[in-house]
Parts: C-alpha cells; sequence; structure tokens
C-alpha cells in the first residue's frame, strides 16, 4: 500500500452517492409543488397557465371529434391545430385572430384553386402559388397570421395534387376551409364561454411595477443626499438607473393595454365586483407616474452633473430638505407599489395622507431656500433648477393621489 504522509486525505472522486441522488431528484418535484401552491394561491401567472392549457386541450378534443367523428374528415387535424392556435390571452385577441386565420386560409387556398385548376398541379404552377402567397401574406391586416397564407395554400397544393377528379379536388379544399373554420369556433367559443381571461390585475401590475422602479430609486437618492454622499461614481450609477425607467414603463403600459383589452367582448366584465375595472383611474395613474420618470431622469441628470464648487452649510441645507421630500415622495411611490384593488379606499386615504406630507416638505423646501443666499435665479448654478423638479415631482404624485381618490369615490357613489 502506497499512502502519502502529511498530505490531505484523498477525495474519492465517483458518481453522486444515493442521498445525493435523492436530493437531486427531489428539487423538480420541489419546484413542481411551489409552482403549483402558487397556481392554487392567487391569479397569477402560474393559474393563466394552467388555465390555458386546459382549455387549449379541451378546444382541440372537441374539434377533432367534430372533425374526425362527426366529419370523418380526410384531414381532421386542420381543426384541432386551428382551435389552439387561435386560443389567445384575451378574448378580443382570440376574436381578432381567428377572422385573420381564417382570411389566410381562404385566401391561400382560393390562389391554390385558382391557379390549380387552371394550370394544373405542376412545378411552375407550385413556383406561382408560393410567389403569389407570399405577396398576399404581407398584407398588414392579417398580421402575424399573414404566414398562413402560405401554409394554407401549400396544404391546399399538396391535396390538390393527391385527388382524382375535379370534384373531388373541389371538396376537398372545400373541407379545408371548413375545418379550419369549425377549428376557429370551436376555440373562440370555449375562450369566451370557459373562464374567459379577465386580466383586470395586469392594470395593477403596471401601476405597481412602476411604482416601485421609482421606489427603489428614490430611496437610493434620499440617504445619500442626506449624508452629503453624492460622488461622481454614484450619482453616474443614478443617472443609469433613472435611463432603465423607459423600458419599465414601456413594460407597464403593455401589461395595462392588455387588462384593457381583456374587457372587449367578455362577459366576465358583466359580472358584480368589478367597480374599478374600467380602468380609466389606472390609465391616468400610470400616465402621471409615467411623468415622473422623467422628472426622476432630470433629476439624476443634475445631480450628476453637480459643481464640486457648490459646498458651504447653505448648501449641505439645501440638501437635507431636498433629500426629505424625496422621502416623502418615496412614501408615495411605495404606497403606489402596493395597491391592491381589494383595499383600494384604505390606500387612497393613505396616499391622500402622504401626499400631504409631502406637500409639507416641498413648502417647508422652498420657504427654507428663499431665506438662504443661495443663487435661485442663476441657470449655471443647480438650486433652481432642483427646486422645478421638485415642484414638478410634487404635482404629478399629488396628481395621481387625487386621481386615485375620485376613481374610488366615483366606485362608491
Amino acid at each position: 500500500m502506497n499512502e502519502k504522509k502529511g498530505g490531505p486525505p484523498s477525495v474519492r472522486e465517483g458518481p453522486p452517492g444515493r442521498s445525493e441522488r435523492g436530493v437531486a431528484s427531489q428539487a423538480p418535484l420541489a419546484r413542481a409543488r411551489q409552482w403549483l401552491e402558487r397556481a392554487k394561491g392567487s391569479a397569477g401567472y402560474e393559474r393563466h397557465t394552467i388555465e390555458l392549457i386546459v382549455k387549449s386541450a379541451l378546444a382541440a378534443t372537441a374539434a377533432w371529434f367534430v372533425s374526425h367523428d362527426l366529419m370523418a374528415a380526410r384531414s381532421p387535424a386542420f381543426a384541432p391545430f386551428s382551435a389552439v392556435l387561435i386560443m389567445q390571452v384575451t378574448v378580443y385577441q382570440s376574436l381578432v385572430q381567428a377572422l385573420r386565420y381564417l382570411v389566410a386560409v381562404v385566401a391561400g387556398v382560393a390562389v391554390q384553386a385558382a391557379l390549380g385548376f387552371l394550370a394544373g398541379p405542376d412545378l411552375l404552377t407550385f413556383v406561382l402559388v408560393a410567389l403569389i402567397a407570399m405577396i398576399i401574406g404581407r398584407w398588414r391586416r392579417l398580421g402575424s397570421q399573414g404566414t398562413q397564407v402560405a401554409t394554407a395554400a401549400f396544404f391546399a397544393f399538396s391535396t390538390y395534387a393527391a385527388s382524382t377528379g375535379n370534384l373531388q379536388r373541389i371538396e376537398q379544399l372545400g373541407q379545408i376551409v371548413a375545418l379550419v373554420g369549425i377549428g376557429c369556433g370551436i376555440g373562440v367559443l370555449v375562450n369566451v364561454t370557459i373562464l374567459p381571461p379577465m386580466r383586470y390585475r395586469g392594470a395593477e401590475e403596471g401601476v405597481r411595477t412602476l411604482a416601485h422602479a421609482l421606489c427603489d430609486l428614490l430611496s437610493d437618492i434620499h440617504p445619500a443626499l442626506r449624508e452629503e454622499e453624492m460622488d461622481e461614481e454614484r450619482t453616474a450609477h443614478w443617472r443609469q438607473r433613472a435611463a432603465t425607467l423607459g423600458p419599465i414603463t414601456s413594460q407597464a403600459r403593455a401589461a395595462f393595454d392588455t387588462a384593457v383589452e381583456s374587457r372587449y367582448y367578455n362577459p366576465r366584465r358583466l359580472l358584480p365586483g368589478n367597480r374599478y375595472r374600467d380602468f380609466t383611474g389606472y390609465r391616468e395613474v400610470l400616465d402621471a407616474l409615467e411623468r415622473v420618470t422623467y422628472q426622476v431622469t432630470s433629476l439624476t441628470r443634475t445631480l450628476h452633473h453637480w459643481p464640486q464648487e457648490e459646498d458651504g452649510e447653505e448648501c449641505r441645507s439645501f440638501l437635507r430638505d431636498y433629500a426629505h421630500l424625496l422621502e416623502a415622495l418615496t412614501e408615495i411611490t411605495r404606497r403606489f407599489s402596493e395597491i391592491r384593488e381589494e383595499t383600494l379606499p384604505a390606500q387612497a386615504r393613505e396616499l391622500g395622507r402622504a401626499a400631504r406630507a409631502a406637500q409639507e416638505q416641498r413648502a417647508r423646501l422652498v420657504e427654507r431656500t428663499r431665506e438662504t443666499s443661495l443663487p435661485l435665479g442663476d441657470p449655471t448654478r443647480p438650486y433652481g433648477i432642483l427646486l422645478a423638479e421638485a415642484a414638478r415631482l410634487m404635482d404629478e404624485a399629488q396628481h395621481s393621489c387625487d386621481v386615485l381618490r375620485h376613481t374610488v369615490e366615483d366606485a362608491e357613489t
């Protein structure tokens, strides 16, 4: 036996032991259980995913039954494929995409039928069918379904070439259109009648997402102003983070637009409990918060270009007072980031109190600054610019709180 003395004990390399394999195998199960718990606990992404899977499977099964068992169609898969294809996130989109898809299929089949009966199913005909179908597919009214023109034309050409006799060809081509229509109809019917998607939470989520981003940024700025820790690296980081507010705003607006769209042709909008779901208040709040992002971006730019020569007790006092105002504005954005329909009246009252506190801080800032010798009228110095930014920030924050309060009042009357 050849042992090395004085060295560390050797580590046995090899496949993981039984216990390690057991832990590894349990990890996916644990994640799956957590995913299911989230789906059970709230109407979020997980629950929407399960609903979409179940509804798609149901629509596909019903479409297959009709096309295969009742119609004995030669190509029954067209129906379930169409049913699943138009199962969209909103009822409105299901209707729009179903119509576009049906038009695309009819166009593709019509192109093939016209050229096929005129020139026959040869290679030159296929080239012409492909070219014309591709051109029609570029029509902007078809949207994302434009590619289905060529797909339908190719399937129709294959069916046409395999059929014998003009009567059989007409029958098979007509059946393709009928199957697609049946699939689209079943898909829309299932989406409308079985848990029609109502994404009203998206409106709240849009407001919460943007408010949370603003809250995080302001939460980093006001302590640094109070403690006089405005180095160039930190202010540059604030400016970079402010630049990301634009994409976050776009995402919030997309979530809001989906929520609004989910009401169109949706029977669930008629159910009780939809007091705030016309989304008018949320839209105005989101607009105001978007304008706040512009002011915060301008604020971070001003702080990033803060002149090094600006110092002294009056300057430090100004920054401390400004920090108090930003802290009060942070509280407003924090409350918006926690907005929930179930507690909207109470949150509207809390936001009103937070807005009054912020107005007091702004008045204090203006009053104390006017008592100093700081050059507020000099455009080359930051003080007047920051006061103007504070006024605009406070105006938009106050407007956001007022809009939410009016929304609650209108819903309760």
